[in-house]
């Protein structure tokens, strides 16, 4: 095997290996930098849904306190408002979600699915659980969700939910009196989800990847050409040439032209040990011709 291919095979070894290891460690990270983004923007929305909540029932609802007594107005309930709020941002991003599930709402657009119901369960099984992060399929791709439990903390929740008959009349004529009652201090009866897609921060990873591995390719093949281009022109070359000349040589023939010499490399320091062997070589002969004669 010459040892260009023997350089070659070991250099594609070598590659292969460092692209493998390479390959497997970004696209690890590039995942785990998009499952960061997805993250961060859930939490970003659950929190912006908590500062909606709060400025709807610190600010708005004591405006209109007067006008609840002769009209419902569900403006000024926090989760109205902050579904309101999400309902604006679905508009341009529909595949994001907010909602405050609810086993037993007042208004049934709250009310808990399957998935959700379990989610408010599992809070109540263990209660100093603070949150749930999970991933579910979704007809649009993967999803993931940030679920955290709302609990009845203050008597303005129960001033509407404790008793149909305790509740302000104006609701219970819009909602009705069946739903959304019966609620206890201290009791886990929301969970409040964000759902952020996960298909885009997936894909720019994918494609950050893809164009990573790409460019290190093609950087391989740059270098092994030029690798090549140098081995052949500075070490093959002439080593193929003294080889030939060795061999003249040693046939005896004596008019073969010295080695060029350039430079101080390797390469240069065997070129000239062969001239002053070949010169020595034809002077031996020379003088074994002579002798004989």
């Amino acid at each position: 095997m010459k040892l260009l291919v023997k350089f070659n095979l070991v250099l594609c070894i070598v590659f292969a290996i460092s692209f493998a290891v390479t390959g497997y460690v970004c696209n690890r990270l590039l995942q785990q930098n998009a499952r960061a983004e997805i993250m961060e923007n859930a939490r970003i929305m659950m929190e912006a849904a908590i500062a909606v909540r709060t400025y709807t029932a610190t600010q708005i609802k004591p405006l209109l306190d007067t006008q609840m007594k002769y009209n419902f107005l569900p403006q000024s309930v926090p989760a109205y408002s902050a579904n309101s709020y999400f309902s604006q941002l679905q508009k341009k991003f529909p595949d994001y979600s907010y909602k405050e599930a609810t086993l037993n709402p007042t208004n049934p657009t709250n009310r808990a699915t399957d998935w959700e119901a379990d989610l408010v369960e599992e809070f109540r099984k263990t209660e100093d659980k603070k949150e749930i992060v999970g991933e579910r399929a979704t007809p649009n791709g993967p999803s993931l969700f940030i679920a955290r439990p709302m609990r009845v903390s203050s008597m303005a929740c129960l001033s509407c939910h404790d008793t149909a008959e305790d509740a302000p009349r104006t609701m219970v004529e819009k909602y009705g009196s069946a739903n959304g009652f019966g609620w206890k201090m201290g009791d886990i009866v929301t969970a409040q989800i964000v759902s952020v897609p996960m298909q885009l921060p997936q894909q720019r990873a994918r494609e950050t990847f893809k164009t990573f591995m790409i460019s290190l390719a093609a950087v391989f093949v740059i270098l092994l050409i030029a690798t090549n281009g140098l081995l052949i022109f500075m070490v093959t070359r002439p080593v193929n040439r003294l080889s030939s000349m060795a061999s003249s040589v040693s046939l005896g023939k004596s008019d073969i032209a010295e080695f060029p010499v350039t430079g101080k490399d390797e390469i240069s320091e065997l070129s000239k040990s062969f001239n002053r062997m070949a010169r020595s070589l034809i002077e031996a002969m020379k003088m074994l011709s002579a002798e004989a004669r």
